[in-house]
């Protein structure tokens, strides 16, 4: 009696393990060869528009930017957003600038007659 046998099925399993090792191997390739690219979630400034967002999506070329209180998404090219920096300083911004800002936010505070 001669016994059949049946052709060697791969495990579901481990094609699907692979396929996701594939997928990552693949993202970090594509995360490598751009360095420039913000990390979603990450507050980011628009120097074309001249607004903070927070970075929502990376789609067709472009970087999508939400208010950071919420509001309407806008798209912005990658070479104007540039990083945030933990003080809220923008990458740009002088030491100037920002005593200005500051100085103009207490004069708007007190104002509005707020205890400073």
């Amino acid at each position: 009696m001669t016994r059949r046998t049946t052709p060697h099925r791969p495990d579901r399993a481990a094609d699907k393990a692979a396929a996701q090792a594939r997928a990552a191997d693949q993202a970090t390739a594509r995360a490598a060869d751009e360095p420039g690219r913000f990390p979603v979630g990450e507050l980011a400034y628009d120097t074309r528009r001249d607004r903070k967002g927070v970075v929502m999506d990376h789609l067709d070329g472009y970087v999508w930017l939400r208010p950071p209180g919420g509001g309407r998404e806008w798209t912005a090219r990658p070479g104007d957003v540039e990083p945030v920096a933990a003080d809220g300083s923008v990458g740009g911004t002088s030491p100037d600038d920002r005593l200005l800002r500051a100085r103009v936010a207490v004069a708007n505070a007190r104002s509005r007659g707020e205890v400073l």
